[in-house]
């Protein structure tokens, strides 16, 4: 495991190479990252989010229309942090591959998130978490009841017990939050030749008693469909507004 100072985060990798077709016709001529929200392109909500937490080293896997975003986020120093890029190719690697691809730029552990994603969530209590485990994945996990997407954790006692996106249980009340850590061996057995997503490999892990976890407590938000869109930008804008209000 990494040797981290008191304040340091772990990079992040954020995996923004999807299609979005559920996000189409406004996805066709430019990626989900830089779709406007409240004026901005969405992937400047996402790091200032992140370089809040502390993150200072940000790593980009893109695909589709993936030049456009490395044209508007730059190296990220305007956003206050460090921004490089691993690229997919001709051939879309899946999620599992694409961090796997990535992993010389990561280093030995860190945060993954998705492209589409906004988490108001203690990134340093998470990561503390992750490394007191000393288990190679921690997923982060919300009380979700169906209620923002189909719930796909059950979750007792702190641990995850089952993590499974097709199977339909009552048990299954908490939800994939959307923000993972991993040390780099576990890709280990992941192809470097041949797609794999990231769902299979965390079922893996846990099969194997490498997934740590993490309840979350406040809602994620999402722009992969429209009404996340629109939930993201009024959450955002609300945001705005109290933080502009006088002490």
């Amino acid at each position: 495991m990494p040797n981290l100072t008191a304040n340091s985060i772990l990079p992040v990798a954020i995996l923004a190479g999807g299609l979005a077709t559920r996000m189409r016709p406004h996805t066709e001529r430019i990626p989900k990252a830089l779709l406007d929200l409240n004026g901005e392109p969405f992937i400047a909500h996402q790091l200032r989010l992140l370089v809040g937490q502390g993150v200072t080293n940000v790593v980009l896997c893109t695909a589709h229309l993936g030049e456009m975003i490395a044209d508007y986020v730059g190296n990220g120093h305007q956003f206050g942090c460090h921004v490089c890029y691993s690229q997919d190719g001709e051939k879309l690697m899946g999620t599992a591959g694409a961090l796997k691809r990535a992993l010389p730029m990561l280093g030995e552990a860190f945060f993954v998130m998705y492209g589409d994603s906004y988490l108001p969530c203690d990134f340093s209590a998470i990561q503390q978490t992750f490394l007191q485990s000393r288990r190679q994945a921690l997923m982060t996990v919300y009380k979700n009841q169906g209620l923002f997407d189909a719930s796909n954790v059950e979750y007792a006692d702190g641990e995850i017990r089952v993590y499974d996106k097709k199977l339909v249980s009552p048990k299954l009340q908490h939800i994939d939050y959307g923000l993972e850590l991993f040390q780099a061996r576990a890709f280990d057995a992941v192809p470097s030749d041949q797609p794999q997503d990231l769902a299979s490999l965390l079922q893996s892990l846990l099969t194997q008693g490498q997934l740590a976890s993490y309840e979350v407590l406040e809602r994620f938000y999402e722009i992969g469909s429209l009404q996340g869109w629109q939930e993201t930008a009024a959450y955002l804008q609300t945001r705005v507004t109290q933080e502009r209000k006088p002490a």
